[in-house]
């Protein structure tokens, strides 16, 4: 024994501030080289889908392996529009928050086609339980931006009525449940709810979501124990961007193993996709919302992407990552490989491309010019104080009727 004293591992950050920028840490696959199982296989045979990563689209643009042949020319085209629509929707409003009009704002810049490629997969009475990095998931289904613009902008059109932080969505009827900012808490509620399909049965499914960092919440692993237990019939998506604001995902548990193969531990089958390839993402939702829909269980799905943008507009990410850090990223950029892919098929072209992104760059214009009608975090009408008293509780309790009361209202 040598005697000498113990020390702790603590991960460092790859890439980060002041360090040449470098991926070589990931775990990646070449495009069509993972097999797709049938959707009753259980976890113990799909092991190694949870260490390579399932990829569609080559460097070239095509379309390769048993995961391609999911996605029609029309849901391509749509997939193109509504994650071009999600980038203008997210340039709007972090222009809206640089000019005061609201507080706080989050992109998803990089991460659309997870999004934009999950719902399409849903249908009719599922139900999204989102982070706030989830954007897509109401625009790919056409959901009014004006509507979520005046959460945004907190006024007296605000369904949430000024009571939850400006990216904190909410459209039940969009199968989008409302959005916390406590950490994980949403995967729970997501594997509760498939319970209760199941118990009512129902063919109704739960997608839960979550970023990389939130992984190490108590919440994330007890949700992992009843979905092992009972098998309901909830997708669980795994977002990782690399980054929790400022904390590398290796801090959460990404350098010794893939976040995919966490599910194992459970004895839930997992997949690890591309998630900046929209073929690829639209092919491993259909898998798993099949399985979920067909009473075979859980899935794990952890999404490999790129956090393009800042953790928020309070953020600078030059503090703590490399500048050249996006750049470098091995995955590219979803827009720019789905709109290769489309003109290598001869569907798509440059002159389309760039008229679509005028054409949705006027539409959020004039929904942003709509939704301020209503006003803004600063001008305008708000709602009323007195509406924090409302949907708490089914009848108000006396001492808050009090409360009301010496408030004037």
């Amino acid at each position: 024994m040598s005697g000498s004293p113990l020390a702790l591992h603590v991960p460092e950050p790859r890439p980060c501030a002041g360090k040449v920028a470098e991926f070589s840490h990931l775990h990646l696959s070449e495009a069509g080289q993972l097999r797709r199982p049938s959707v009753d296989v259980e976890a113990g045979e799909i092991r190694d889908l949870a260490y390579g990563l399932i990829r569609v689209l080559d460097g070239e643009g095509r379309a390769t392996g048993p995961w391609s042949g999911a996605c029609t020319i029309d849901r391509l085209r749509a997939g193109l529009r509504a994650m071009l629509k999600t980038r203008a929707y997210d340039a709007r409003m972090t222009m809206l928050q640089r000019q005061r009009k609201t507080s706080f704002y989050m992109q998803c810049t990089g991460e659309e086609a997870i999004a934009c490629g999950f719902q399409p997969a849903l249908q009719a009475g599922d139900m999204n339980f989102p982070t706030y990095r989830q954007q897509g998931l109401l625009i790919a289904q056409d959901w009014p931006v004006t509507d979520m613009m005046c959460q945004v902008l907190s006024n007296e059109r605000d369904r949430m009525k000024g009571r939850q932080l400006p990216v904190f969505y909410s459209a039940r009827e969009a199968g989008f449940f409302s959005i916390s900012g406590n950490l994980a808490t949403q995967y729970v509620q997501a594997v509760g709810w498939a319970m209760a399909s199941a118990m009512r049965g129902e063919r109704n499914v739960a997608a839960a979501w979550i970023g990389e960092g939130a992984t190490a919440e108590n919440d994330f692993h007890a949700a992992l124990v009843f979905a092992s237990v009972y098998r309901p019939p909830v997708v669980l998506n795994v977002v990782n961007n690399q980054w929790a604001i400022s904390t590398a995902q290796s801090v959460a548990g990404g350098e010794s193993a893939t976040f995919a193969a966490r599910a194992h531990g459970y004895g839930i089958p997992a997949l690890r996709v591309d998630g900046n390839d929209y073929l690829a993402v639209h092919a491993a939702a259909l898998w798993a919302v099949e399985r979920a829909r067909e009473n075979l269980g859980p899935t794990l799905i952890e999404w490999v992407t790129y956090r393009s943008a800042p953790h928020s507009t309070s953020d600078d990410p030059s503090k703590y990552r490399a500048p050249e850090d996006q750049a470098a990223w091995p995955l590219g950029d979803p827009v720019e490989r789905l709109k290769d892919h489309l003109i290598g098929l001869g569907a798509w072209s440059e002159a389309r491309h760039v008229q679509l992104k005028a054409e949705l760059d006027e539409e959020i214009g004039l929904a942003a010019k709509a939704a301020q009608e209503f006003g803004t975090l600063v001008e305008g009408s708000k709602c009323s104080p007195a509406s924090m008293f409302d949907d708490v509780y089914k009848l108000m309790p006396p001492h808050l009727r009090e409360q009301r009361q010496e408030l004037g209202f």
